[in-house]
């Protein structure tokens, strides 16, 4: 067992003896299928604390021939796995983090000091076997595979941190990738080459050097979706082994989404509130709110108004084509955005290619990230979403239509209702910014409600309906907007479209909000209407 050359199998102990271990060995057997083919070049890219690394101590344990993992692995996914004993402990690996090596050389020579190290460790078993003055890593894996013909498996983590903590030093990072490019590409002694980072494969020029690499990526993961985060049935097995509320827990961590699983859950997020028993933004503990701000604050037309509609609980499109895998290169709103979701700032549904806020723990650090500076106006409606809430509750139809036009004062410049080319919007993109409008000042129902943009009814949809969340003592409340039409119809859209009824195993108070935006209606254009009713 080596530093570099076959790291054994402790990394992988350490994940099953602890606390919260869920089975996520079955991307073992997807790994399986790619060994030795042209597809074995797979680069995956999530965001910070979904596993990536714990995913490659995983693949480590099971790959290395230097140790024994049988009984390891015994009663887990891949035990029952056809490949299992196939490929189980039959190959040297080479596990490399970059981020360790960025940061003992400081940026410079990086790749060299990486040959060095690793040479140094492969010659401690095969330095029988090369030419001792050899500095070039991939000539030395060379010589060994043509006297030996054994195949290696490289698990390299943090792969695209030159990328994204030397983001002015192109150089370096040409050089990065032209290393990676050399040591990997058409090298028979590769049996497979796994990578992990936050970003895809970087491009530059007219193609990417490492245009080999399969990408899993946050738009698309493909066949590892399940392997990405927590699942809502592991989520469910652990709230029922903590006694910790389900939807709570999707309120929080939920929220990312494939094209086959529809609810995958932040994994570092879930772990941390089981062990603690308590529901609270651990996403503060890996990144920090001015990083977000830096991207929310960049000049693209549209962005601003993008990042309002999401924080009212909306959806925006996004092209994610035109994004250059870096954190430097930005051409439009579409790269910002992008690059968001690649670090799970927001969710993405590849369907209809929209990105959105995925869950209460991301808006929090939205929050965090405006209020220091540059959004007062969206602060100071999130400031008064408490008392708009409260004059909900208590029925007083005035004080919330006044609200109302408050907030859209407070926003008009980013969350118009009036378009400046045809004078007003379209009635479906004027509600859409109600609806906004409606999310950003009722901000605080968060805390107590599980706020749903657009409900399915099976007669349409409810534009806004707030679930109070388990033990809080509130009522539902169902809000349905109108644009230069009445509140009344809306509470008569509510009633004949049986609304209510959507809102499946809830009993008890629902509040009706009809709320109409008059364009004509001078300073006091909202208008309201609210009726309690029991179910």
């Amino acid at each position: 067992m080596g530093i570099y050359l076959n790291p054994g199998n402790e990394g992988f102990k350490e994940a099953v003896r602890s606390k919260i271990y869920v089975d996520k060995t079955g991307l073992i057997g997807c790994v399986n299928e790619l060994i030795g083919t042209l597809d074995k070049y797979i680069c995956v890219s999530r965001p910070r604390r979904f596993g990536k690394s714990m995913a490659l101590k995983m693949l480590a344990a099971y790959y290395d021939r230097s140790c024994d993992s049988e009984e390891l692995f015994a009663g887990f996914q891949i035990a029952d796995d056809p490949s299992f004993r196939e490929h189980l402990n039959r190959y040297d690996v080479i596990y490399l983090n970059m981020q360790q090596f960025l940061i003992r050389t400081k940026g410079q020579d990086v790749t060299e000091y990486l040959e060095e190290l690793v040479i140094r460790d492969l010659r401690e078993t095969y330095g029988e076997l090369f030419d001792q003055e050899e500095c070039v890593l991939a000539a030395v894996l060379e010589q060994i595979y043509a006297k030996t013909e054994k195949e290696f498996i490289f698990l390299i983590d943090e792969w695209d941190c030159v990328m994204r903590e030397r983001q002015e030093s192109e150089g370096l990072q040409k050089q990065y990738l032209d290393f990676l490019r050399n040591l990997l590409k058409d090298q028979v002694c590769v049996a497979l080459a796994y990578m992990t980072g936050i970003l895809p494969v970087k491009k530059y020029g007219l193609h990417s050097a490492l245009n080999m690499f399969s990408e899993y990526s946050m738009t698309d993961q493909d066949v590892l979706e399940e392997y990405t985060g927590f699942t809502e049935a592991e989520v469910k097995e652990l709230c029922e082994r903590f006694g910790m509320d389900f939807k709570q827990t999707g309120s929080w961590y939920d929220g990312y989404q494939f094209l086959q699983f529809r609810h995958v859950y932040n994994p570092r997020s879930v772990v941390e509130a089981m062990c603690r028993r308590r529901f609270s933004n651990y996403w503060t503990s890996t990144e920090t709110y001015e990083a977000l701000k830096i991207y929310m604050d960049m000049d693209f037309d549209g962005l601003r108004g993008d990042i309002v509609q999401m924080l009212g609980g909306g959806r925006v499109g996004v092209n994610t084509r035109s994004f250059q895998n870096d954190m430097r290169t930005f051409e439009t709103k579409d790269d910002v955005l992008t690059l968001l979701i690649h670090l799970g700032y927001l969710g993405y549904d590849s369907e209809k290619r929209e990105a959105f806020i995925p869950n209460k723990e991301i808006i929090e650090e939205f929050e965090n990230a405006m209020s220091v500076g540059g959004w007062a106006e969206v602060m100071r409606v999130l400031k008064a979403s408490d008392q708009l809430l409260a004059d909900t509750l208590r029925g007083d139809a005035d004080a919330v239509a006044e609200g109302l036009d408050q907030a859209h004062m407070e926003v008009a410049s980013i969350l118009s209702y009036n378009d400046e080319n045809s004078g007003f919007l379209t009635d479906e993109s004027a509600v859409r910014n109600l609806a906004a409008l409606i999310g950003l000042a009722y901000y605080s129902a968060r805390r107590d409600y599980r706020v749903i943009r657009e409900l399915p009814t099976g007669r349409g949809f409810a534009d806004v309906v707030f679930l109070p969340l388990p033990s809080v003592g509130k009522p539902a409340i169902v809000v349905e907007l109108k644009y230069n039409k009445s509140a009344e119809g809306a509470i008569r859209q509510i009633k004949d479209r049986q609304y209510t009824k959507a809102l499946e195993g809830y009993a008890g108070e629902i509040l009706l909000v009809g709320v109409n935006y008059e364009k004509d209606g001078g300073e006091k254009r909202h208008q309201c209407v609210i009726e309690r009713v029991e179910v």
